[in-house]
């Protein structure tokens, strides 16, 4: 494969050392590496952001707020074949090795999917490179597999003698060529191996009811939950399958799909589901219709006042899930409007003792009128934990999914 088909991220953390690190950049460039840089506002006090650009033909980025770069700590860990921190700071590995991710620099290290090289070169005094807090980080950062590039001993720009030195820039960019053709050694985080072996089931959107063969009757859920839930979870490396009403908004990363249109079919679909495959957790999201209608042939005529539908009462679907997989995580949600706590307390409860849920999701009509998007994350004995944001809401299913009961 062509060096111009591999992309290199290079980060940049307050040090002297910069200075080097733009002959890498250099060297790397002109064998045909893509490049891209991430500078720390301490790394702009030592080199400016048009060197770096003039180098790579890239502007640096420097600032995870600015508009466009919201999501870079994401996106940039999905196109770079290799990541490279030269130099690296003692605060900056200290910070990665505690889990800290207050700026994009360090959250890009929190976002890697450990499944492409991670190298650190780092560059600092003597006493701080043997400290044993750094010492200590470094050897953490080792066990994850993270690529440590020891430092060299020499004159340092301190004055004195001895390690900390950033690796000479020829030795760096030997090091980046030899372990961007190779597998990442990386270690997998315990969550991660978790989450890639389980396997959840997500039901979304609302069921169409025919009237007749034009007219329908349904209901306003979107989906858009649902779809969200599956993009995280899919990216924490669950496998999702999506069983999705064929109106509703559908999640953007890979994952099964199957989708539905009425109660029969929904109800099809699922059974179908929970037989041929053994899920660890079904999310029960999709609003499925109370009520299914006696069908008129053709189209009714427009010409009469009044009409009147005959309305059949349907089986709570979500009843059945356990049943078919008894082993099965359930969380259920539930969906009120302008209710009051007692009316919430005895529908959660209610979805507990019938549908025997491990947890259920509560939120109101009114506060998504009101653009708010809040939950209640209630477990058996009916304590809730209050969620505000979808964001949240995912990061507690997904605690859920790789906890044991």
């Amino acid at each position: 494969m062509s060096n111009l088909n591999k992309n290199i991220l290079i980060i940049l953390t307050g040090s002297i050392a910069c200075y080097k690190t733009c002959s890498v950049i250099s060297a790397l460039h002109q064998k045909g590496y893509q490049i891209k840089t991430v500078l720390s506002p301490s790394s702009l006090q030592f080199i400016g952001a048009a060197t770096i650009e003039g180098l790579t033909g890239n502007a640096p980025i420097t600032d995870m707020y600015a508009k466009g770069s919201i999501m870079d700590h994401i996106n940039l860990n999905r196109w770079a074949d290799l990541v490279l921190v030269a130099p690296a700071t003692a605060n900056y590995i200290n910070k990665i090795a505690a889990g800290i991710g207050d700026d994009l620099l360090t959250t890009l290290f929190l976002s890697h999917d450990f499944k492409k090289p991670f190298v650190i070169a780092p560059a600092m005094n003597t006493k701080m490179y043997l400290h044993p807090a750094t010492q200590e980080s470094i050897t953490k950062l080792k066990s994850y597999g993270i690529e440590i590039l020891e430092t060299a001993s020499g004159v340092l720009a301190c004055g004195e003698v001895g390690y900390g030195k950033l690796l000479d820039p020829q030795l760096i960019v030997a090091e980046v060529e030899k372990r961007i053709s190779q597998p990442s050694s990386l270690t997998k985080p315990m969550t991660e191996d978790k989450a890639m072996s389980k396997k959840v089931l997500i039901t979304s959107g609302g069921t169409t009811e025919p009237i007749d063969d034009i007219r329908s009757i349904t209901n306003t859920s979107t989906g858009k939950t649902a779809a969200y839930l599956a993009n995280q979870l899919t990216e924490a490396g669950i496998q999702v399958h999506f069983l999705y009403a064929k109106s509703s908004v559908r999640p953007s990363l890979a994952a099964e799909m199957t989708n539905f249109t009425t109660y029969a079919d929904f109800n099809e679909k699922l059974v179908g589901l929970l037989q041929r495959y053994q899920f660890d957790t079904v999310i029960q999201l999709a609003a499925v219709s109370d009520y299914s209608i006696a069908r008129q042939p053709g189209k009714l005529s427009s010409e009469p006042e009044e009409i009147q539908l005959s309305l059949k009462k349907n089986e709570k679907l979500i009843n059945r899930i356990k049943a078919l997989n008894p082993r099965t995580k359930l969380i259920g949600f539930k969906l009120t409007s302008s209710a009051t706590e007692k009316v919430i307390e005895e529908k959660v409860k209610k979805l507990f003792s019938e549908a025997n849920c491990d947890y259920v999701v509560q939120n109101d009509w009114s506060d998504i009128q009101n653009n708010k998007r809040m939950f209640k994350f209630f477990d058996p004995t009916l304590k809730f934990e209050e969620i505000s944001s979808v964001e949240h809401l995912s990061y507690k299913i997904f605690k859920t999914i790789t906890e044991t009961l």
